[in-house]
Protein backbone atom coordinates (compact mmCIF):
# COMPACT_ATOMS: atom_id res chain seq x y z
CA UNK A 1 0.00 0.00 0.00
CA UNK A 2 1.42 3.12 -0.81
CA UNK A 3 0.27 6.18 1.02
CA UNK A 4 -0.50 9.58 -0.54
CA UNK A 5 -0.11 13.24 1.32
CA UNK A 6 -3.62 14.66 2.04
CA UNK A 7 -4.80 16.34 -0.63
CA UNK A 8 -4.78 19.92 -0.84
CA UNK A 9 -7.87 22.17 0.05
CA UNK A 10 -9.76 24.46 -1.72
CA UNK A 11 -9.37 27.97 -1.08
CA UNK A 12 -11.78 29.47 2.04
CA UNK A 13 -14.04 32.03 1.74
CA UNK A 14 -13.81 35.60 3.30
CA UNK A 15 -16.15 34.70 6.17
CA UNK A 16 -13.95 30.99 6.68
CA UNK A 17 -10.84 32.76 6.68
CA UNK A 18 -11.84 35.09 9.51
CA UNK A 19 -13.42 31.79 11.39
CA UNK A 20 -10.01 29.80 10.73
CA UNK A 21 -7.99 32.69 12.06
CA UNK A 22 -9.71 32.32 15.25
CA UNK A 23 -9.39 28.68 15.30
CA UNK A 24 -6.15 29.02 14.92
CA UNK A 25 -5.51 31.54 17.48
CA UNK A 26 -7.38 30.00 20.06
CA UNK A 27 -5.33 26.26 19.27
CA UNK A 28 -1.95 28.42 19.72
CA UNK A 29 -3.56 29.45 22.72
CA UNK A 30 -3.95 25.67 23.94
CA UNK A 31 -1.19 23.81 22.40
CA UNK A 32 1.13 23.50 25.35
CA UNK A 33 4.80 24.51 25.57
CA UNK A 34 7.54 21.79 25.17
CA UNK A 35 9.30 20.96 28.58
CA UNK A 36 12.87 20.33 29.03
CA UNK A 37 15.06 20.06 31.74
CA UNK A 38 18.42 19.79 30.06
CA UNK A 39 19.15 21.23 26.47
CA UNK A 40 20.55 19.50 23.73
CA UNK A 41 23.71 20.38 24.96
CA UNK A 42 23.17 18.63 27.89
CA UNK A 43 22.85 22.01 30.22
CA UNK A 44 20.03 22.86 32.44
CA UNK A 45 17.45 24.83 30.79
CA UNK A 46 14.49 25.42 33.37
CA UNK A 47 13.39 24.99 37.22
CA UNK A 48 11.76 21.76 36.19
CA UNK A 49 14.68 19.29 37.45
CA UNK A 50 12.40 16.35 39.59
CA UNK A 51 15.35 16.25 42.22
CA UNK A 52 16.87 12.67 41.75
CA UNK A 53 19.94 11.53 43.40
CA UNK A 54 23.08 11.13 41.65
CA UNK A 55 22.90 7.47 41.83
CA UNK A 56 19.00 7.56 40.39
CA UNK A 57 20.12 9.33 37.54
CA UNK A 58 22.88 6.81 36.65
CA UNK A 59 20.62 4.33 37.31
CA UNK A 60 18.61 5.89 34.09
CA UNK A 61 21.53 5.96 32.37
CA UNK A 62 21.91 2.75 32.43
CA UNK A 63 18.74 1.27 31.63
CA UNK A 64 18.93 3.65 28.63
CA UNK A 65 22.15 1.90 27.81
CA UNK A 66 20.99 -1.68 28.37
CA UNK A 67 18.06 -1.08 25.63
CA UNK A 68 20.53 0.28 23.29
CA UNK A 69 22.73 -2.70 24.02
CA UNK A 70 20.00 -5.10 23.29
CA UNK A 71 18.78 -3.11 19.91
CA UNK A 72 22.33 -3.85 18.82
CA UNK A 73 22.71 -7.33 19.80
CA UNK A 74 19.18 -8.79 18.72
CA UNK A 75 19.71 -6.73 15.64
CA UNK A 76 22.64 -9.08 14.41
CA UNK A 77 20.92 -12.32 15.56
CA UNK A 78 17.79 -10.87 13.23
CA UNK A 79 19.81 -10.60 10.40
CA UNK A 80 21.80 -14.16 11.29
CA UNK A 81 18.19 -15.76 11.12
CA UNK A 82 18.46 -16.81 14.56
CA UNK A 83 15.09 -14.79 15.39
CA UNK A 84 12.32 -13.97 12.70
CA UNK A 85 11.67 -10.08 14.11
CA UNK A 86 13.37 -7.24 16.32
CA UNK A 87 11.78 -3.92 17.40
CA UNK A 88 14.31 -1.31 18.17
CA UNK A 89 13.98 1.16 20.48
CA UNK A 90 17.08 3.38 19.77
CA UNK A 91 16.68 7.12 19.93
CA UNK A 92 13.60 6.56 21.82
CA UNK A 93 15.15 5.37 25.13
CA UNK A 94 14.76 8.59 27.34
CA UNK A 95 10.88 8.76 26.50
CA UNK A 96 10.44 4.48 27.53
CA UNK A 97 12.69 4.45 30.59
CA UNK A 98 11.60 7.93 31.88
CA UNK A 99 8.31 6.87 31.72
CA UNK A 100 8.86 3.57 33.46
CA UNK A 101 10.50 4.65 36.39
CA UNK A 102 8.06 6.97 37.25
CA UNK A 103 5.35 4.39 38.13
CA UNK A 104 4.64 2.30 41.46
CA UNK A 105 5.01 -1.67 41.90
CA UNK A 106 1.28 -1.78 41.97
CA UNK A 107 0.73 -0.05 38.52
CA UNK A 108 -0.53 -1.25 35.15
CA UNK A 109 1.47 -0.95 31.92
CA UNK A 110 -0.36 -1.45 28.63
CA UNK A 111 2.38 -1.27 26.15
CA UNK A 112 2.72 -0.79 22.08
CA UNK A 113 6.00 -1.99 20.40
CA UNK A 114 8.93 0.23 22.22
CA UNK A 115 7.69 0.18 25.58
CA UNK A 116 7.48 -3.35 27.09
CA UNK A 117 10.93 -4.76 26.88
CA UNK A 118 11.81 -1.68 29.30
CA UNK A 119 9.05 -1.68 31.41
CA UNK A 120 9.38 -5.48 31.70
CA UNK A 121 13.66 -5.04 32.86
CA UNK A 122 12.88 -2.52 34.88
CA UNK A 123 9.75 -4.21 36.87
CA UNK A 124 11.93 -7.21 37.38
CA UNK A 125 11.14 -9.43 34.53
CA UNK A 126 14.59 -11.52 34.06
CA UNK A 127 16.47 -10.38 30.77
CA UNK A 128 17.12 -13.96 29.35
CA UNK A 129 13.50 -14.87 30.13
CA UNK A 130 12.16 -11.61 28.23
CA UNK A 131 14.21 -12.50 25.10
CA UNK A 132 13.44 -15.59 24.99
CA UNK A 133 10.18 -14.38 23.80
CA UNK A 134 11.64 -13.80 20.33
CA UNK A 135 12.93 -17.21 20.20
CA UNK A 136 9.80 -18.71 21.57
CA UNK A 137 11.78 -21.03 23.59
CA UNK A 138 10.78 -23.23 26.59
CA UNK A 139 12.26 -20.61 28.71
CA UNK A 140 9.77 -17.41 27.82
CA UNK A 141 6.82 -17.44 29.86
CA UNK A 142 4.44 -17.24 26.84
CA UNK A 143 6.12 -20.45 25.38
CA UNK A 144 6.23 -18.94 21.79
CA UNK A 145 2.76 -18.33 21.64
CA UNK A 146 2.73 -14.08 21.13
CA UNK A 147 4.80 -12.59 18.83
CA UNK A 148 8.36 -11.44 18.89
CA UNK A 149 8.46 -8.42 21.18
CA UNK A 150 5.15 -8.84 22.60
CA UNK A 151 6.81 -8.99 26.08
CA UNK A 152 5.05 -9.26 29.10
CA UNK A 153 5.57 -10.13 33.20
CA UNK A 154 2.20 -10.80 34.99
CA UNK A 155 3.98 -10.46 38.76
CA UNK A 156 4.49 -6.82 37.46
CA UNK A 157 1.49 -5.90 36.18
CA UNK A 158 2.76 -5.57 32.21
CA UNK A 159 -0.08 -6.96 29.89
CA UNK A 160 1.34 -8.34 25.79
CA UNK A 161 0.21 -5.59 23.66
CA UNK A 162 -1.38 -6.37 20.50
CA UNK A 163 -0.22 -5.75 16.86
CA UNK A 164 -3.21 -4.27 16.25
CA UNK A 165 -2.79 -0.83 16.57
CA UNK A 166 -4.18 1.21 19.41
CA UNK A 167 -6.46 -1.32 20.59
CA UNK A 168 -4.33 -1.51 23.89
CA UNK A 169 -5.24 1.84 25.09
CA UNK A 170 -9.27 0.72 25.85
CA UNK A 171 -8.55 -1.82 28.03
CA UNK A 172 -6.18 0.55 29.58
CA UNK A 173 -8.37 2.71 30.74
CA UNK A 174 -10.78 -0.24 31.13
CA UNK A 175 -8.08 -1.32 33.61
CA UNK A 176 -8.11 1.92 35.36
CA UNK A 177 -11.58 2.35 35.91
CA UNK A 178 -11.70 -0.83 37.31
CA UNK A 179 -9.11 0.28 40.20
CA UNK A 180 -11.08 3.04 40.63
CA UNK A 181 -14.17 0.93 41.11
CA UNK A 182 -12.23 -1.27 43.33
CA UNK A 183 -10.96 1.39 45.92
CA UNK A 184 -7.40 0.31 44.94
CA UNK A 185 -4.65 3.68 44.40
CA UNK A 186 -2.98 1.69 41.56
CA UNK A 187 -2.61 3.89 37.91
CA UNK A 188 -2.38 2.67 34.33
CA UNK A 189 -0.09 3.44 31.71
CA UNK A 190 -1.63 3.27 28.17
CA UNK A 191 1.07 3.42 25.78
CA UNK A 192 0.58 4.16 21.95
CA UNK A 193 2.79 5.83 18.86
CA UNK A 194 1.55 9.02 16.86
CA UNK A 195 0.01 6.39 14.36
CA UNK A 196 -1.97 5.56 16.88
CA UNK A 197 -4.16 8.25 17.77
CA UNK A 198 -5.85 8.40 14.09
CA UNK A 199 -7.25 4.97 15.64
CA UNK A 200 -10.97 4.77 16.84
CA UNK A 201 -9.60 3.55 20.05
CA UNK A 202 -7.73 6.07 20.86
CA UNK A 203 -10.98 8.25 20.75
CA UNK A 204 -12.81 5.83 22.74
CA UNK A 205 -10.78 5.02 25.41
CA UNK A 206 -10.07 8.90 25.63
CA UNK A 207 -13.32 9.98 25.93
CA UNK A 208 -14.11 7.48 28.62
CA UNK A 209 -11.49 8.51 30.77
CA UNK A 210 -12.32 12.12 30.38
CA UNK A 211 -15.80 10.80 31.24
CA UNK A 212 -15.31 8.93 34.18
CA UNK A 213 -11.87 10.28 35.07
CA UNK A 214 -10.20 7.17 35.32
CA UNK A 215 -6.86 7.03 37.01
CA UNK A 216 -5.05 6.26 33.69
CA UNK A 217 -1.99 8.48 31.74
CA UNK A 218 -2.13 8.19 27.72
CA UNK A 219 1.68 8.42 27.26
CA UNK A 220 2.04 8.95 23.41
CA UNK A 221 5.76 8.36 21.42
CA UNK A 222 5.56 10.96 18.96
CA UNK A 223 8.77 9.50 16.93
CA UNK A 224 7.51 11.41 13.89
CA UNK A 225 6.54 8.06 11.83
CA UNK A 226 4.11 5.64 12.20
CA UNK A 227 6.04 2.82 9.68
CA UNK A 228 6.12 4.91 6.68
CA UNK A 229 3.56 7.79 7.42
CA UNK A 230 4.90 11.28 8.81
CA UNK A 231 3.22 12.69 11.93
CA UNK A 232 2.69 15.54 9.08
CA UNK A 233 -0.04 13.13 7.20
CA UNK A 234 -1.36 11.87 10.60
CA UNK A 235 -2.79 15.03 11.59
CA UNK A 236 -3.75 18.68 11.37
CA UNK A 237 -3.68 19.61 15.16
CA UNK A 238 -0.53 21.65 16.05
CA UNK A 239 -0.24 18.68 18.37
CA UNK A 240 -1.17 15.57 19.84
CA UNK A 241 -0.84 16.54 23.63
CA UNK A 242 -3.92 19.69 22.82
CA UNK A 243 -6.54 16.28 21.51
CA UNK A 244 -6.55 15.69 25.37
CA UNK A 245 -8.47 19.53 25.71
CA UNK A 246 -11.45 17.72 23.46
CA UNK A 247 -11.93 15.30 26.09
CA UNK A 248 -11.50 17.64 29.17
CA UNK A 249 -7.99 16.54 30.52
CA UNK A 250 -5.08 17.99 29.91
CA UNK A 251 -2.67 17.56 27.55
CA UNK A 252 1.12 17.82 27.96
CA UNK A 253 4.19 18.11 25.80
CA UNK A 254 7.50 16.50 26.63
CA UNK A 255 10.98 16.76 25.27
CA UNK A 256 10.55 12.84 24.48
CA UNK A 257 14.61 12.83 24.56
CA UNK A 258 15.68 14.51 27.84
CA UNK A 259 14.98 11.58 30.15
CA UNK A 260 14.51 13.85 33.27
CA UNK A 261 11.70 16.05 32.15
CA UNK A 262 9.77 12.50 30.75
CA UNK A 263 10.28 11.26 34.35
CA UNK A 264 8.82 14.63 36.01
CA UNK A 265 5.84 15.30 33.68
CA UNK A 266 4.65 11.32 33.53
CA UNK A 267 5.50 11.17 37.36
CA UNK A 268 3.22 14.77 37.96
CA UNK A 269 0.80 12.66 35.86
CA UNK A 270 0.68 9.45 37.81
CA UNK A 271 0.16 11.47 41.11
CA UNK A 272 -2.78 13.34 39.65
CA UNK A 273 -4.31 10.21 38.30
CA UNK A 274 -3.71 8.71 42.06
CA UNK A 275 -5.45 11.68 44.01
CA UNK A 276 -8.21 11.13 41.63
CA UNK A 277 -7.99 14.03 39.57
CA UNK A 278 -8.39 11.90 36.62
CA UNK A 279 -6.07 11.22 32.87
CA UNK A 280 -3.56 13.18 31.09
CA UNK A 281 -2.19 13.33 27.70
CA UNK A 282 1.60 13.13 27.44
CA UNK A 283 3.07 13.74 24.39
CA UNK A 284 6.89 12.53 24.42
CA UNK A 285 8.28 14.82 21.20
CA UNK A 286 10.83 11.84 20.01
CA UNK A 287 12.40 10.06 17.83
CA UNK A 288 13.18 5.97 15.94
CA UNK A 289 16.67 6.55 14.26
CA UNK A 290 16.62 3.67 12.97
CA UNK A 291 14.15 1.43 11.09
CA UNK A 292 10.61 0.62 12.62
CA UNK A 293 11.42 -3.07 12.94
CA UNK A 294 14.11 -5.71 11.51
CA UNK A 295 11.61 -5.89 8.16
CA UNK A 296 11.53 -2.13 7.49
CA UNK A 297 14.06 -0.36 5.21
CA UNK A 298 13.26 3.85 6.18
CA UNK A 299 15.58 4.69 3.64
CA UNK A 300 12.14 4.64 0.77
CA UNK A 301 10.09 7.53 2.87
CA UNK A 302 12.68 9.42 5.21
CA UNK A 303 14.93 12.11 4.23
CA UNK A 304 18.87 11.38 5.49
CA UNK A 305 19.06 14.82 6.65
CA UNK A 306 16.18 14.56 9.48
CA UNK A 307 17.61 11.24 10.36
CA UNK A 308 21.03 13.02 10.80
CA UNK A 309 19.41 16.04 12.79
CA UNK A 310 17.81 14.00 15.23
CA UNK A 311 20.96 11.94 15.18
CA UNK A 312 22.64 15.10 17.19
CA UNK A 313 19.57 14.89 19.67
CA UNK A 314 20.39 11.64 20.59
CA UNK A 315 19.47 11.05 24.63
CA UNK A 316 21.79 9.18 25.62
CA UNK A 317 24.43 11.36 24.30
CA UNK A 318 22.55 14.31 25.52
CA UNK A 319 21.88 12.66 29.43
CA UNK A 320 25.78 11.40 29.12
CA UNK A 321 26.88 15.16 28.73
CA UNK A 322 23.96 16.10 31.83
CA UNK A 323 26.03 13.37 33.69
CA UNK A 324 29.24 14.38 33.05
CA UNK A 325 28.44 18.40 34.27
CA UNK A 326 27.00 17.27 36.87
CA UNK A 327 30.48 14.54 37.94
CA UNK A 328 28.01 11.79 37.62
CA UNK A 329 29.71 10.98 34.36
CA UNK A 330 32.95 9.51 32.86
CA UNK A 331 34.49 7.90 30.23
CA UNK A 332 35.93 5.26 32.44
CA UNK A 333 33.06 4.60 34.39
CA UNK A 334 30.49 3.69 31.04
CA UNK A 335 33.36 1.87 29.93
CA UNK A 336 32.95 -0.65 32.53
CA UNK A 337 29.41 -0.28 32.25
CA UNK A 338 29.16 -1.25 28.63
CA UNK A 339 30.96 -3.81 29.01
CA UNK A 340 29.33 -5.51 31.70
CA UNK A 341 26.25 -4.93 29.37
CA UNK A 342 27.61 -6.76 27.01
CA UNK A 343 28.41 -9.53 28.97
CA UNK A 344 24.86 -9.33 30.29
CA UNK A 345 22.68 -9.25 27.33
CA UNK A 346 25.00 -12.20 25.48
CA UNK A 347 24.44 -14.11 28.36
CA UNK A 348 20.59 -13.59 28.58
CA UNK A 349 20.55 -14.25 24.40
CA UNK A 350 22.72 -17.60 25.00
CA UNK A 351 20.26 -18.42 27.80
CA UNK A 352 16.82 -17.81 26.07
CA UNK A 353 18.40 -19.73 22.64
CA UNK A 354 20.03 -23.14 24.34
CA UNK A 355 16.51 -23.26 26.69
CA UNK A 356 15.14 -24.88 23.24
CA UNK A 357 11.41 -25.00 22.45
CA UNK A 358 8.31 -25.57 24.57
CA UNK A 359 7.00 -28.82 24.97
CA UNK A 360 4.40 -30.25 22.85
CA UNK A 361 2.75 -31.41 26.05
CA UNK A 362 2.26 -27.40 27.08
CA UNK A 363 -0.46 -26.85 24.35
CA UNK A 364 -2.80 -28.78 26.83
CA UNK A 365 -0.95 -28.56 30.10
CA UNK A 366 -1.23 -24.93 30.10
CA UNK A 367 -5.07 -24.57 29.60
CA UNK A 368 -6.22 -27.12 32.14
CA UNK A 369 -5.04 -27.26 35.42
CA UNK A 370 -6.48 -31.33 34.98
CA UNK A 371 -6.31 -31.86 31.38
CA UNK A 372 -9.58 -34.29 30.68
CA UNK A 373 -8.62 -37.70 29.86
CA UNK A 374 -10.79 -37.13 26.03
CA UNK A 375 -8.30 -34.78 25.52
CA UNK A 376 -5.33 -36.24 26.82
CA UNK A 377 -6.16 -39.81 24.47
CA UNK A 378 -6.71 -37.19 21.50
CA UNK A 379 -2.98 -35.29 22.39
CA UNK A 380 -1.13 -38.89 22.33
CA UNK A 381 -2.83 -40.02 19.21
CA UNK A 382 -1.27 -36.62 17.46
CA UNK A 383 1.98 -37.25 19.43
CA UNK A 384 2.33 -40.94 17.91
CA UNK A 385 1.48 -39.57 14.58
CA UNK A 386 4.26 -36.93 14.75
CA UNK A 387 6.78 -39.28 15.82
CA UNK A 388 5.97 -41.91 13.03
Amino acid sequence: MHWREPLPRSKPAAADKVLNARILERCAQMTPELLQVFGDIGKPTRGLDPGLGKERQWELFRWMLTLRTIDTKMLIVQRQGRVGFHGPTTGQEAAIIGSAAALEPNDWVYSALREAGGACLMRGMPMDKMLAENFGSALAPQKGRQMPCHYSWQPANVVAWSSCIGSQLPHAVGTAMAMQYKGDKSVTIGYMGDGATSEGDFHVAANFAGVYRAPVVLFCQNNQWAISVSAKAQTASDSFAIKAEAYGFPGVRVDGNDVLAVYKVTRDAVQRARAGKGPTLIEALTYRMGPHSSSDDPTRYRDPKEEELWRGRDPIDRFRKFLGAAGVWTQAREDELQAGLDDEVAGAIERAEKAGMPSPESMIEDVWGEVPPMLRREFEAVERERRG
